[in-house]
This record gives C-alpha cells, structure tokens and sequence, in this order.
C-alpha cells in the first residue's frame, strides 16, 4: 500500500495540488493500520519508511517550485507522530488485554478448584452422615438381632421335637417343617443383621479374586441353570487386589444373586475385568429388569430394596465392605435392559500391602 501511494505521488504532475493533498492524507492509512496490527514497532517503522519515501518527492519535485509549502514538511512530522501514537496506544491495549485474559484464566482455574473443593466437603460430609447413620442402625441392629435370636433358637428347637413326635407322612409333620423352614430364614435374616452391624475395616490383605469368583459361580451354578441364565466369567488368574478374601465373597455373591434374582425369565450375566492404572475393574452386568433412576441413589442404602423378600441390607454390606478395602463400587442401570455394578479394587502390587494369599 505504501508502494502504491509513493508511485501515484511520484506520476502525478505538481500542478494537481488537490490530488496530492489527497495522496499524502493516504499515507496515514497504512500507519495507523501498522500500529494496530504491530504496536510501536509496527506504527513507528512505517511512518520512517513513509517518510523516506515521501520526503524526496517534496525535495526535488515541489522543491522547484518558486513557492514553499511547509504543510509538506509538517506532513512529515506528524507521520512519525501518529505512528508513534497509534502504536504505543495499540501496545497499551494489547497488554491490557493480555493482562485480563491472563486474570480470567487465573480466575477460571481459581473457581474451578474451589468447585472441587466443595464438592469434596460435600462428599466428606455425606459421608459422614452415612456413617453416622450406619453406626446408628448397626447397633440397633446387633440388638434387635441378638434379642430375637434367643427366642428363636428356641422355637426352632421345639419344632424339631414335634416333628419327631409325627409321622413323616402326617400333615402336622409337614408343618413343622415349614416351622422349621420360617425359622430358618428369619435367623438368616439375623444374620444379616449382625453382619451389617459389624463394622470390619479392611486389613490390607490381599487375594486373588478371580480364584473367589469361580467359588462363587460354583455355588450358584445350579440356581443359575434352572433360572435360564448364562453365565460368563473372566480367566481366573486376575492379579491379586487389596480385601479380604473372606468378605469378598459375600461382596461376589451378593452381586451373582441380586443378577440372578433381577431375571426371573431367565438372560445372562456377564463379569468382566481390565486393569485401569492402579485398579483392577470388575463389572457384572445382567439383562433384567433393571433399576429405575429414582432408586439408584438410594440402592446402597441399608433397609432399602425394591424386592418383596428381602432385607435391603446385602448391597449395604456390599457397599461397606468394598468401601472398607479402600475400592469403590458404583451402578448404572438401564429400566427394561438390565443393570451394571462396577467395582474398583487396589491393585496389591504395593510392597507395603502385607499378608498371606488368601484363597475362598
């Protein structure tokens, strides 16, 4: 552009004043423009490059002329002004704008860890109120449990001795056996009670629990077959993981049961595992009937079922046990397709975590 203008200045006749009055207006165009994009180095390097090229033009061609015209030099001067000017007043802007560019990310990055922070109150104070309640019910529990156990070793007793006292084939034997049959489940829900009610840490043992699902999915592999579910596991020789082997048992066959029982009509469960990190996932995943959004985040609640038998506590066990071991476990569930338990166990390839291999 500055090109273009110093030709049209240098082809015009001097006669044509009016048009070189334009022309040398044109100048400033490029030198406010080199300001804005380049600051003061930019402004600044085209007002001298405007005026070298300039300033020949008003020495040897008006210099002819018999009149002077100082609004030419003039012209000159104020080129270097407004490029210096303009660049300097862009560069203040630029800098500026760094600086507040700067300040919102510092602010952004300063309210997004405070977001965090809060959540993770949140959820410290969540769970202490779980923990709070779960003290509160797990002594209410133990006894209430330890109570209605004494009265009902008895009652079972005494319905083994009328039982005796029938035929096999007499209709009052057949009712001692249901006698029997009700007192049994009734001192297993006891024993979910108390097994609810202690509240076990984990003892940074370490197990290898592909060797304790395979237990698991042997035991209930004859209520799986007459259920119609197929059942796929992962190779059994997963890496071993923080917990204790024993409790995580019960955790597993919480899990194969409550799948189980979500498909009356029969469908497949499937338990996957991968290594993420320090994390050995497991997921068991069914196609039932899975669980509305309503109950999901209250399914690990104790006392909470959506079953018509049942305490509610065999996923709070499960839940407390997992969270003990220092893992996590969560659901996700799609009502009319089935439900998916993730949990995450520590892996035990830390030198500090001690303990014999335990097998189920």
């Amino acid at each position: 552009m500055v090109a273009g203008i110093s030709l049209m200045h240098y082809g015009t006749a001097t006669h044509h004043a009016h048009a070189h009055d334009v022309l040398r207006r044109l100048y400033y165009i490029p030198i406010i423009l080199a300001g804005l994009w380049f600051a003061l180095r930019g402004g600044f390097g085209v007002a001298v490059l405007v005026s070298c090229l300039y300033a020949p033009h008003v020495v040897f061609q008006w210099g002819r002329l018999p009149t002077v015209h100082p609004e030419q030099y003039l012209e000159i001067l104020l080129y270097n002004v407004i490029g210096i000017l303009t660049g300097f007043l862009a560069g203040r802007e630029h800098s500026q704008r760094l600086r507040a560019e700067d300040t919102a990310e510092h602010l952004s990055a300063s309210y997004q860890k405070l977001r965090e922070q809060a959540d993770m109150i949140l959820d410290i104070e969540d769970q202490l109120r779980r923990a709070d309640r779960l003290t509160a019910l797990g002594e209410l529990s133990a006894g209430m449990a330890h109570e209605i156990r004494n009265p009902l070793g008895s009652i079972r007793g005494t319905a083994e001795i009328l039982r005796d006292a029938f035929a096999p084939d007499d209709k009052y034997a057949e009712f001692t056996r249901i006698l029997i049959s009700e007192a049994d489940r009734l001192n297993q829900v006891l024993e979910d009670f108390l097994r609810f009610a202690r509240s076990e840490k984990g003892n940074n043992d370490r197990f290898f629990p592909g060797e304790v699902l395979q237990d698991v999915l042997q035991l209930t592999m004859r209520q799986a077959y007459n259920g119609a579910v197929e059942v796929t596991g992962p190779p059994s020789d997963l890496p071993a993981v923080v917990g204790d082997a024993g409790q995580f048992k019960q955790v597993f066959l919480n899990l194969v049961l409550n799948a189980l029982h979500a498909m009356p009509q029969g469908g497949c469960l499937q338990i996957a595992a991968q290594c993420e990190q320090t994390y050995l996932v497991l997921s068991f995943r069914d196609t039932g009937d899975g669980i509305a959004e309503a109950d999901l985040d209250r399914i690990f609640n104790p006392f909470y079922t959506t079953k018509e038998e049942g305490t509610g506590l065999g996923l709070a066990i499960t839940h407390r046990i997992v969270q003990n071991s220092g893992g996590k476990i969560t659901v996700r569930s799609t009502p009319g397709e089935g439900s998916e338990f993730i949990l995450r166990l520590i892996i035990a390839d830390d030198p500090s975590v001690q303990g014999e291999q335990s097998h189920a």
